[in-house]
């Protein structure tokens, strides 16, 4: 049902992807359009430019159009424009800089540039020396072409900031979910241990040295060990500067007699103290969840192999297994939380684990190697202490 979920919930995340992606997509689109408008508009503009300067130019025209073309006139003040005659020699300008203007070689390029963006308009006059009137776009339209470039990256970057945010808060209610969780589990095998620990002071009464009592207060041990993994699961553990080849060679010493004799359960680690700053009970439960990991994929029959080695400033921890091994896709997954490969599996072990050692313990928890059909190695990076 975990799956199911969250396949739905994949689907979700792509549908509002591609909603948000059309949404700014339709936002350039029709930014492009409106742009385009304004150029048609400006272009009309020119026009009514054009004709009032023809008015202006012919003596005959009613004074009241005569007032009108010099109201048209100045109200296009903002528009860059050169005015010649039929020779194309300069009659007048505007909005074009003194440089270009005194430039004769700069003036004709300036010409051809305006040209190549708009075709002139041609003033007929009435004695057929008609002139040319050589336009651009407005500063405001130099501007907004810009705009829906702008408008888009703007919207790309909040759209961006949005998924972090949100990813952030839910992996903060996760990180709470999973502390309540924890603690709850604590709180709940700690009643049933007590009375275990009352009984086995009972047995120890009748038969101290007894086969049944030592192993029963081993697991009594165990249980305690289990609670107090997970009281610490949300609160920050205290690290310490212990020997990483103690912790390795007490889970391998515990493990090795608790799992199936099918499998060959080798250790292979350096023999000098390690000293990194960990959690010894944290650091045993990513141990041990990694080794449990494996032997499920071999299914209780294989080689198994635990390997401690230093390489730079960094400590490496492998678990190697000759289990079923891993797809491309089990692999992007593995570590989230609610994914898994067995029927019956929550999905909680490898992403409680690589919280213990990324969020805790400053390190990294990967999977360096896997092969379908061959194994796969996890491997987790500790920072060996500065000296």
């Amino acid at each position: 049902m975990i799956k199911g979920f969250n396949f739905l919930k994949r689907i979700n995340n792509w549908v509002i992807y591609f909603v948000l992606t059309f949404i700014v997509v339709g936002i350039v689109v029709s930014s492009n359009f409106l742009i385009q408008h304004l150029r048609e508009k400006e272009t009309e503009r020119i026009k009514s430019l054009a004709t009032a300067m023809r008015y202006l130019e012919d003596v005959e025209v009613d004074s009241r159009l005569t007032e009108l073309a010099f109201y048209v006139v100045n109200e296009n003040q903002d528009l860059p424009i050169i005015r010649t005659d039929k020779n194309k020699n300069l009659l007048e300008s505007r909005g074009i800089s003194e440089d270009i203007l005194k430039d004769k070689s700069k003036l004709k390029a300036k010409m051809t540039e305006m040209e190549s963006k708009y075709p002139p308009f041609e003033i007929q006059l009435p004695d057929f020396n008609n002139q040319y009137l050589y336009y651009d776009n407005s500063d405001l339209m130099n501007y907004l072409r810009f705009y829906p470039y702008l408008l888009a990256l703007f919207i790309s970057l909040y759209l961006v900031f949005s998924f972090w945010f949100l990813r952030l808060l839910k992996k903060t209610d996760e990180g709470f979910v999973w502390a309540g969780l924890a603690k709850e589990t604590a709180h709940q095998i700690g009643t049933p241990l007590s009375s275990m620990i009352g009984w086995v002071e009972i047995m120890k009464l009748e038969d101290e040295n007894g086969l049944g009592v030592k192993e029963l207060e081993k697991d009594v041990e165990r249980l305690k060990t289990i609670s107090e993994r997970f009281s610490k699961i949300g609160s920050i553990p205290s690290l310490n500067d212990l020997d990483i080849n103690e912790t390795v060679q007490q889970n391998f010493d515990y493990l090795k007699s608790r799992i199936s004799t099918k499998v060959q359960f080798t250790l292979r680690k350096t023999y000098e103290p390690v000293l990194i700053p960990h959690s010894r009970i944290l650091m045993s439960w990513v141990i041990e969840n990694l080794i449990k990991n494996a032997v499920d994929a071999m299914k209780g029959e294989g080689k198994l192999e635990l390997s401690l080695y230093k390489k730079n400033k960094n400590v490496y921890i492998d678990v190697t297994d000759t289990g079923s091994g891993m797809t491309k896709q089990q692999i992007r997954n593995a570590f989230k939380p609610g994914f898994s490969t067995k029927k019956r599996g929550w999905g909680l072990g490898l992403s409680l684990t690589k919280r213990v050692v990324t969020e805790y313990h400053k390190g990294e928890v990967k999977i360096a190697n896997s092969e379908v059909g061959k194994g796969t190695t996890f491997r987790i990076v500790l920072r060996e202490e500065q000296k």
